[in-house]
């Protein structure tokens, strides 16, 4: 089989860039990860571009891509635009795979790149809007917010603030979970008080402020159980990933050293499953499809990065990459074991609650983590001895779960 590494990645600081241009940002992912890889611009054979933002608050609605890549130095070669909602990201590095092993190229670029800060917000929470059926909107919020009945908010424990309602079926996902499984507001409250300080030590990271579990208790409320630091904020940014065959390092005589290789590459969509089989989930269905297209287990796992746009997703999803049993991740969170140092660490970046949530770059943003924790580069945050990693991104929802959902295993093997 043949062979696929990341040559070089980088990422910029995800935060609010309200002075600077989609492509500028793009720009500086793009000189990032070639200056990584030690390759030029003129090396790359195939580009795919993930982005968002670009024609809803942008209007370019359509090849942004080429447009955005017109003006960063890439041209001629063939550009794939792609959009899997916050998946993007992801599913674009999952493109370049295919591209590389089907050996048209030796060297893909995967990019993305957004500008979610606008002055009209809620043109920016609109977005969220599209990610699901949007000829079912009313039926969607009924069904995934039903999942909540039989969990009383205490009072005051609702905003008075606009945000997404996204926001209220995460709550729901929450409460299904509590009542489900006795999971706790705290144990909730650990996840992100753990992924805060880990942001601590990322200076890509959009905060930097560490929060105890009784602060984010105290913060304030958004809808219940979640609180303010639980959720991942609006985020512009861009991510870029160089990959390679084996023949495309020894064309450029990059220095192997420092390649990680892509172990498992897996994309899944939802299916109609009921929300009492959790173990028929997209996101523990492409774990195991990973676990054996790489050869390795969850016991194998070093280290994880996953999307937590609100602090739950950790839980859920170390549940789903069997790190734990279904309805153990509340109790293994409130251990410490995916924190620093713990069983395995989860969301040393931060996760998206605290280091940002550029949707088209979060997905690359989270392996350029994995990357760097791979390296041994990672600092203040750096997981021991690590060799496998895993990164689960989800985007979009559908019946009961994601719409879409990227796994990746990498390995310094």
């Amino acid at each position: 089989m043949t062979k696929i590494y990341i040559a070089g990645i980088a990422m910029t600081v995800f935060g609010r860039h309200l002075e600077r241009s989609i492509e500028d940002l793009a720009s500086e992912a793009l000189r990032g990860a070639l200056q990584d890889a030690g390759c030029r611009a003129e090396d790359i054979g195939a580009a795919f571009y993930s982005g968002i933002t670009n024609g809803q608050l942008q209007g370019q609605l359509s090849i942004p891509g080429q447009v955005v890549f017109s003006k960063i130095g890439l041209e001629g070669i063939p550009v794939f635009n792609v959009e899997n909602a916050c998946a993007s990201g992801s599913t674009a590095v999952h493109l370049a795979v295919q591209q590389l092993k089907a050996g048209t190229c030796d060297v893909a670029l995967a990019l993305g790149a957004e500008k979610m800060n606008i002055e009209d917000k809620a043109r920016s929470f609109a977005l969220f809007e599209a990610g699901w059926d949007v000829s079912r909107v009313d039926d969607n919020f009924a069904t995934l917010t039903k999942l909540g009945e039989g969990v009383t908010p205490p009072p005051g424990s609702e905003s008075d603030r606009p945000y997404s309602r996204f926001m209220k079926i995460y709550a729901a996902m929450c409460r299904y979970h509590m009542k489900t499984y006795g999971t706790t507001q705290r144990q909730i409250a650990a996840v992100s008080a753990k992924n805060h300080l880990h942001s601590v030590h990322n200076r890509h990271s959009q905060f930097r402020k560490p929060f105890t579990i009784e602060e984010v208790l105290a913060a304030p409320p958004i809808t219940y159980p979640i609180t303010l630091p639980m959720c991942a904020p609006l985020s512009d940014g861009a991510a870029a990933a160089i990959l390679c065959t084996e023949e495309g390092l020894e064309r450029l005589g990059i220095d192997r050293r420092r390649c990680i290789r892509v172990a498992a590459s897996v994309i899944r969509s939802f299916t109609h499953r009921s929300v009492h089989a959790p173990e028929q989930g997209i996101g523990h269905l492409a774990a195991q499809q990973a676990y054996e297209q790489a050869g390795l287990g969850p016991e194998d796992m070093h280290v994880a990065e996953v999307h937590d746009a609100s602090a739950m997703g950790e839980i859920i999803q170390a549940e789903n990459l069997a790190f734990v049993p279904f309805g153990q991740g509340g109790p293994a969170a409130e251990r410490g074991e995916f924190t620093l140092g713990g069983r395995i660490p989860i969301n040393t970046s931060g996760g998206l609650e605290s280091k940002g949530h550029p949707l088209g770059a979060t997905g690359i943003g989270q392996l350029y983590e994995l990357v760097t924790q791979l390296r041994g580069e990672a600092g203040g945050r750096q997981v021991q001895g690590a060799h496998n990693a895993i990164q689960e991104n989800g985007g979009g929802l559908q019946g009961v779960e994601e719409a879409a959902l990227a796994i990746h295993i990498l390995s310094k093997h």
